[in-house]
């Protein structure tokens, strides 16, 4: 966890342009982004096993998860996307065109993950009924966003 974190620090500290130029165009980017989406996942991780019962509910390590998934779903990420990243001829990633296309809702979905993620921040330490309650809109927000704008696992 200390390593994404320290990535995504030093992406946000470098900026675009020039500090990405090198032999794989856009690999830092994807790096980055990748990273942050493994960090969210991590979190659903810990908040799903909760909600599934898998694990005990545990108001400290619910609302530690929950805060940290509203961190990492509010950064300005913007400039780990640029276009052309979504290439596999850059490095494997799961991104498609459409994210870049004209009319693309990626900002009002993104913008649906936060509030998702707010609401699940302000329930997870307030018991579990409260934590399913508000995790699985996160958990449609996420969907909604892979449906359109990521490749198939399959």
């Amino acid at each position: 966890m200390k390593k994404v974190i320290a990535g995504m620090m030093i992406a946000a500290a470098l900026g675009t342009g020039a500090a990405f130029a090198d032999d794989e165009p856009f690999e830092m980017q994807i790096d980055a982004r990748q990273g942050i989406m493994d960090y969210r996942a991590l979190q659903m991780g810990v908040l799903g096993g909760m909600v599934k019962g898998e694990v005990e509910y545990d108001a400290a390590a619910a609302q530690k998860a929950a805060d940290a998934l509203l961190a990492a779903s509010t950064l300005d990420a913007s400039m780990l996307w640029p276009a052309g990243s979504d290439s596999d001829a850059v490095m494997e990633t799961a991104a498609l065109p459409a994210i870049w296309a004209e009319g693309s809702d990626i900002g009002a979905k993104g913008k649906a993950m936060a509030e998702a993620a707010a609401a699940l921040q302000a329930a997870a330490g307030g018991g579990l009924d409260a934590l399913k309650a508000a995790f699985g809109p996160v958990g449609a927000a996420c969907g909604d966003c892979h449906k359109t704008y990521r490749k198939s696992d399959g």
